[in-house]
């Protein structure tokens, strides 16, 4: 099947994980099983899909779009299926199976970017120094949130690590983002020197970085339940996770006067306009602060 082909291909080329390319295969299936409704009798299937997108061109994807908007799917996810039609319809361009991409007529739905949730420069002191470290758990643990705060990274980004991935010297953090992709992300000297206390407690080597009890890899799910323990004990009393961490370490960069750019490389973000989402939320607070202090606001 043409879509088999498109998977292997994606694998082979983007380096993407197995839950991305479930998601591909199962969106681009879909889709094919819609055009190929009364159609599963015939013998080449792939042949009856390419002549029906020929024939039909955009009406095609336009009417599959109708079909998700009535079976009453959200928006994002309407996106994101049309999004697997167009990469895979590129593939199929690529590859010499059709002439061009129908789908490259059919427009996005508009999504409204959620504004993401951050804590204030108080409430992430206040968390990260309601840590304990007098046992080893708590040592990783204080290491662990120090580090989140310190290099926003994602969970799985925080979850993948392993020791030789730090330079301890250089303060530095390899990090294996999504497909794969490797950037080098700074790490602050107050987390880099809480992983080394929590490494040297260990007392015997261990190539991931972080340990849960039974000295095996600690998980990202397992990161955010510690989290969520860890915010209720500080009373904080709103909801915190990993990637509240990442986006108060973006916001508060930005606020302080970092380069938008130098965010989107430590952030691993493949295009700035991810990352000038960081711009509304200091942009409204300016205007708050603004409205709030001058005299004839």
């Amino acid at each position: 099947m043409l879509s088999d082909t498109y998977i292997e291909t994606l694998s082979a080329e983007k380096g993407y994980s197995q839950h991305t390319l479930r998601a591909y295969r199962a969106d681009v299936s879909g889709f094919m099983q819609y055009c190929l409704s009364g159609h599963e009798d015939h013998s080449d299937l792939d042949s009856v899909f390419l002549s029906l997108v020929k024939k039909e061109k955009k009406s095609l994807i336009r009417s599959y779009m109708f079909h998700l908007y009535k079976s009453g799917l959200k928006k994002k996810t309407c996106s994101r299926k049309l999004s697997a039609v167009k990469s895979f319809f590129d593939f199929l361009v690529k590859s010499g199976s059709i002439d061009f991409n129908p789908a490259d007529a059919v427009p996005s739905p508009k999504i409204k970017r959620a504004v993401p949730g951050f804590l204030t420069i108080d409430d992430v002191f206040r968390l990260l120094d309601s840590i304990k470290t007098g046992t080893l758990l708590e040592k990783r643990n204080c290491a662990v949130f120090e580090t989140f705060y310190a290099t926003g990274l994602r969970v799985s980004e925080m979850a993948f690590l392993d020791a030789e991935d730090i330079d301890f010297e250089q303060k530095l953090v390899k990090v294996t983002g999504k497909g794969n992709k490797q950037r080098i992300v700074p790490l602050g000297q107050r987390a880099a020197d809480l992983i080394k206390n929590y490494r040297q407690a260990l007392g015997s080597f261990y190539t991931p970085l972080f340990l849960n009890k039974n000295k095996t890899r600690l998980s990202d799910r397992s990161m955010r339940r510690i989290l969520s323990a860890l915010v209720d004990e500080c009373g904080l009393n709103i909801p915190v996770s990993p990637h509240t961490l990442r986006h108060s370490f973006a916001t508060h960069m930005l606020d302080s006067g970092a380069d938008l750019r130098g965010i989107q490389e430590i952030l691993g973000h493949a295009t700035l306009s991810t990352t000038q989402i960081y711009t509304h939320l200091t942009t409204d607070r300016l205007m708050q602060v603004y409205d709030t202090a001058h005299p004839r606001s």
